[in-house]
C-alpha cells in the first residue's frame, strides 16, 4: 500500500535518463535508500519515495496521481499527450540533460528529401509523433510501430526508413543509417500532477521543486571574483555573462580599484576571461557553486 503521507517521484528505472536524474536528486540533498535494482526507494531526509518504473508508464504514474512528480522526457511526454485529450499532469521545469532528437533516419548515402517518405513504411516507438509530423508535411506514409531495435527495421525488410531516437548518431551508423530530417527535439523534464492534493503533499512538492531549481541554476553557474580600475567596471559589467549587477567593493589601499563579484548563469569560457582581462580585469578568480537558492 502506498504511503500517502509522503511525496512520490516517478523515474525511469534504467536507461539515459536514470542515472541522470537520481544523480539530480542527489543534488538537491536527498538521501536515498535502496538497491538500484529495486522498484522502489525511500529517501531518508526528506519525506519522498521514489518508484522505477519504464519511462513511458511515467507520464501515467503522474496523470492518475500515484506520483505527484515525474522525471523524463519530453518525447514521452509529447507521445502521450497525442493520445490523451487531458493529459492531467504540467511540466514544471526542464533539467538540462538527457538531450535528444526524434529524427527520421534513411539509409546512408540516400539523397533524402521527405517527399520521398510518400508511399513508404517508417519503423518507429513513437508513432502518434510519426504521424503528426507526416501530416504536418501531407505526407501519406504505412507507420510500423516497434517496441525496440528500431535501427534494425531496414535490414530485416520490415521498412525502408526509421524514426527513432538520436543522441550520437553512432546506433543508426552501426546499421548502415543516417539521420536525415528532426520530428522532435527532447531533453528531461520534471512534470507535477494535476490531480488534487494534500496541502502537505503540495508544500513539500514546492520544497522539493525549490530544491531542484536551486541544482539546475547552479550547473551551469560560477561565482566570478576579480580586481578591475573604476573607468573599466561598465565595460566588465558589460562582459559578464548572464550576470545580474555585480557587487563592487572598494579595495583597501588601492582609490579607484574595485573587487568585482557576481554569479553569472551561463557558461564561462576561456573567451570570457579573456575579454575581460582586456577590458582592465586582474586576479580574475572563477569558482563553481555548490548550492543556490533562487
Amino acid at each position: 500500500m502506498t504511503d500517502r503521507s509522503r511525496l512520490h517521484i516517478a523515474i525511469q528505472k534504467s536507461g539515459r535518463l536514470s542515472d541522470q536524474s537520481r544523480d539530480l536528486l542527489k543534488g538537491a540533498g536527498l538521501k536515498v535508500q535502496g538497491a538500484k535494482n529495486a522498484l522502489t526507494a525511500r529517501a531518508e531526509n526528506f519525506p519522498l519515495d521514489l518508484m522505477f518504473v519504464r519511462d513511458d508508464d511515467i507520464p501515467t504514474f503522474v496523470a492518475d496521481g500515484v506520483c505527484e512528480l515525474g522525471i523524463c522526457g519530453q518525447n514521452v511526454l509529447e507521445e502521450y499527450a497525442l493520445d490523451h485529450a487531458s493529459p492531467r499532469f504540467e511540466t514544471v521545469a526542464t533539467l538540462g540533460f538527457g538531450r535528444c532528437s526524434l529524427k527520421i533516419a534513411a539509409p546512408e548515402g540516400m539523397a533524402y528529401d521527405t517527399a520521398m517518405l510518400a508511399g513508404q513504411r517508417i519503423a518507429t516507438s513513437y508513432p502518434r509523433l510519426t504521424a503528426r509530423f507526416l501530416k504536418e508535411r501531407g505526407i501519406e506514409a504505412e507507420i510500423v510501430t516497434m517496441k525496440g531495435a528500431v535501427e534494425l527495421a531496414p535490414r530485416l525488410g520490415i521498412a525502408k526508413f526509421v524514426c527513432d531516437l538520436v543522441s550520437t548518431g553512432a546506433t543508426l551508423e552501426a546499421n548502415g543509417l543516417a539521420a536525415v530530417e528532426t520530428v522532435f527535439d527532447s531533453e528531461a523534464v520534471l512534470v507535477r500532477t494535476l490531480k488534487p492534493v494534500a496541502p502537505a503533499l503540495a508544500e513539500r512538492a514546492a520544497a522539493l521543486m525549490t530544491r531542484i531549481n536551486g541544482v539546475i541554476a547552479t550547473a551551469e553557474s560560477k561565482y566570478i571574483v576579480l580586481n578591475a580600475a573604476e573607468e573599466s567596471l561598465a565595460e566588465i559589467s558589460r562582459i559578464l555573462p548572464g550576470a545580474e549587477a555585480p557587487t563592487v567593493i572598494p579595495l583597501a589601499g588601492r582609490p579607484g580599484h574595485y573587487a568585482v563579484q557576481a554569479v553569472c548563469q551561463e557558461s564561462v569560457f576561456w573567451e570570457t576571461l579573456e575579454k575581460l582581462k582586456a577590458a582592465g580585469a586582474s586576479a580574475i578568480l572563477v569558482m563553481p557553486i555548490e548550492k543556490m537558492m533562487l
